[in-house]
């Protein structure tokens, strides 16, 4: 089996095509040709196929090879042109280059037909090449701006959303079951954590989400995250898992792999409206320069690979440059919020994983997932808590430069039975909790204050107290990064925005802990 060789040949003799066909044959090409020898047949051609190359006469009744370059040049295409003539003179072939043209061949000489064929579709692809970085290049550029501006918008809405969760938890508890304002603040509560959620959609786009990534079973994973979307996919689309029998473990948060499955899988319902297939693949990969899969922007490695596969209707180029731009979206009005593949991307690169999509209209499309492999066996699997919070009478100081926020959860925790002191920055933590470290039994901190940020004050307070119970309270990946210079062997993370139940869970497993 020779090289594919999809050929456009502009030419009015099909002696002379057939010559070159067969010259192209004996060179190892598997050549795939047409013959046109009018404007409009070509434009047919152009329309209706995709050609490596065009090799074009340059003197033919009513359409000359120059008016052919000219054509091709005006569709906007980089399809390489190799013209072959037995009229062509230098000057002639001079001016066939400069128009655009790759190279010129005298139809009497073909011995550098091969060598130039070769030549002209390599640096075609170093082109196709070089475009690509740049579009990725441009694409990255881009992501990181809004990036930007998304991270800041989301962290500032979760002290919002931290002070309404909190006061509407704290309302509740205050009526009756059955209460008609008690039931008005459970509505306020849900569309605060759906806020939250878009809000964690923004950070995990920002690759500012706070992540909890451990040695993860992905087969495990998968059929656990299908099993529980199957109604919501759908019995009109057709799943098929095709799971690896030796799987390593990635290196990843669970949490935010259930989302990339689910956001992928839903797009992937959404594209079969009528119908389809879903194949879901695990499989392990090898990413090294050289290799087939790899890409320049690739971080080589070994890696779990997660691919995603839909018979659904497939996306053109065009789209496809746009699809990870958080609220990009082709579905109408009220149908999405074109986070989900923002989202994707986010949490693939923030696990500095790869991803890659294949699409082609009405063929359907396949999203490739590679999550870095771990180390060590594969860790259990948490049970999600339940809702009761126990209630104690510790001494609990709270630190947090959100005014809102700050007496939101002074009275949480009061409303829990503990006994709270209150600090509105690092410096004033480390004050009162040298005033009364006898009496301290746990900190919650805000990791970034005014003053002196939360690590370094719990650095000061472990100075006196070596052993003390600590909270860190943050929204951001970078803020909970920083823990790891705090000098501490073991840090607790709550995530904002936080509601009464977490913030007590979490108080009083802590509390326990110690005992």
């Amino acid at each position: 089996m020779g090289t594919p060789l999809r050929l456009l040949l502009i030419e009015d003799s099909e002696d002379d095509a057939l010559l070159l066909v067969r010259e192209l044959k004996r060179g190892g090409y598997d050549v795939t040709h047409r013959r046109v020898d009018t404007a409009k047949a070509m434009h047919e051609a152009l329309d209706r196929g995709m050609w490596d190359l065009v090799m074009s006469d340059h003197s033919m009744p009513g359409f000359s090879g120059t008016q052919a370059l000219e054509l091709l040049r005006g569709r906007n295409v980089t399809i390489p042109f190799i013209f072959v003539s037995g009229t062509i003179g230098e000057e002639m072939a001079v001016n066939a280059l400069k128009s655009g043209a790759q190279d010129y061949l005298l139809k009497g000489n073909l011995k550098r037909l091969l060598s130039a064929v070769d030549r002209t579709l390599q640096e075609a692809e170093g082109r196709r090449e070089r475009r690509r970085l740049e579009t990725q290049v441009n694409q990255l550029r881009r992501f990181e701006a809004i990036g930007r501006l998304a991270g800041g918008i989301a962290h500032d809405f979760n002290n919002v959303l931290g002070s309404i969760l909190g006061w509407a938890d704290l309302g509740q508890a205050d009526l009756p079951e059955g209460h008609r304002a008690r039931e008005r603040l459970k509505k306020i509560s849900a569309q605060a954590e759906r806020a939250a959620a878009l809000t964690r959609q923004l950070l995990a786009f920002a690759r500012r989400q706070v992540l909890e990534p451990q040695n993860l079973d992905v087969n495990s994973l998968t059929t656990e995250s299908i099993n529980l979307m199957g109604k919501v996919i759908g019995e009109h689309v057709q799943i098929e898992l095709q799971l690896a029998k030796v799987l390593e473990p990635a290196w990843a948060d669970p949490t935010q792999v259930e989302q990339i499955i689910m956001n992928l899988c839903i797009n992937a319902r959404d594209a079969m409206p009528e119908g389809g297939r879903l194949t879901i693949t695990t499989d392990m990969a090898d990413v090294k320069p050289g290799a087939e899969e790899y890409r320049s922007y690739f971080r080589p490695g070994r890696y779990v690979l997660l691919t995603i596969a839909d018979t659904g209707t497939g996306m053109d180029a065009a789209t496809m440059e746009h699809i990870f731009e958080p609220f990009f979206t082709t579905k109408e009005v009220g149908k999405g919020t074109g986070l989900g593949l923002a989202t994707v991307y986010g949490i693939v690169k923030q696990h500095n994983g790869i991803i890659e999509v294949e699409s082609e209209l009405g063929h359907g499309t396949k999203f490739h997932v590679y999550l870095p492999v771990g180390s060590g066996v594969v860790a259990a699997r948490e049970k999600k808590p339940t809702a009761e919070v126990s209630r104690g009478t510790e001494t609990i100081l709270v630190a947090e430069d959100n005014d809102d926020l700050r007496e939101a959860a002074r009275e949480m925790i009061e409303a829990l039975g503990y006994r709270v002191l209150l600090a509105h920055d690092g410096e004033e933590a480390v004050q009162l909790f040298t005033e009364n470290a006898s009496t301290v039994d746990l900190v919650l901190l805000d990791v970034v204050m005014p003053k002196m940020h939360g690590p370094v004050a719990l650095g000061q307070m472990t100075a006196i107290r070596p052993k003390l119970p600590a909270i860190f309270t943050t929204g951001y990946a970078s803020e909970a990064e920083s823990l790891t210079t705090g000098g501490q062997n073991r840090v607790e993370v709550l995530q904002k925005p936080y509601g009464s139940i977490p913030l007590g869970q979490r108080i009083r497993a802590l509390l326990d802990e110690k005992r």
